[in-house]
């Protein structure tokens, strides 16, 4: 299955080594998790353009949940409904509902979100689906929603994240010959 990301994400803490776009990429992104309406267009038109070449008429999108129903709603709810009109995609939006809260990803370290999701298993049987999220880190949240989705019987076809987390590892000072 595809995994892509649109852009990079640079954690907080080294904004100072990046330039002026993606110091202005990481304000949409950050805006766009804290449900604002400016960043959910803005959004919305970069994922729109990216898969507005594809053929996804018979294709269900849905945005990997939030850790509360709240918080979904202000992120995805427009955002699902916009891409979906630019890529003449059906909005999956509706048969996943987020039940109560469940502790940020973040926090937690823990990606299980089937303590708080539940899956229209009867919509999603046999559809091929295309999954959205925001950020990618380890891509674990992703990997345990398309194992959920897949149990709902879904033809998880692809995910697309808008940022995946750049790394910044120390590299060694070793010359290999």
């Amino acid at each position: 299955m595809l995994k892509v990301a649109l852009m990079n994400y640079v954690p907080q803490r080294y904004m100072r080594r990046a330039d002026f776009d993606t110091q202005e990429n990481m304000r949409h992104i950050l805006d766009f998790k804290a449900g604002r309406k400016y960043a959910s267009r803005w959004a919305s038109r970069i994922v729109g353009r990216a898969l507005s070449s594809m053929d996804l008429s018979n294709t269900v999108i849905v945005c990997i949940p939030a850790s509360c129903e709240q918080t979904n709603k202000r992120r995805y709810k427009s955002f699902s409904a916009d891409v979906c009109a630019m890529c003449g995609a059906i909005n999956g939006f509706e048969h996943v509902q987020v039940i109560g809260k469940r502790e940020k990803v973040h926090i937690s370290k823990k990606h299980d979100q089937e303590s708080n999701v539940q899956i229209d298993t009867d919509y999603f049987n046999g559809k091929r689906v295309l999954l959205i999220d925001d950020i990618c880190t380890t891509c674990a949240t992703a990997n345990a929603f398309i194992e959920q989705m897949q149990k709902a019987g879904a033809d998880v076809r692809m995910t697309l994240f808008l940022a995946k987390t750049k790394s910044y590892r120390r590299t060694s000072n070793y010359q290999y010959n």
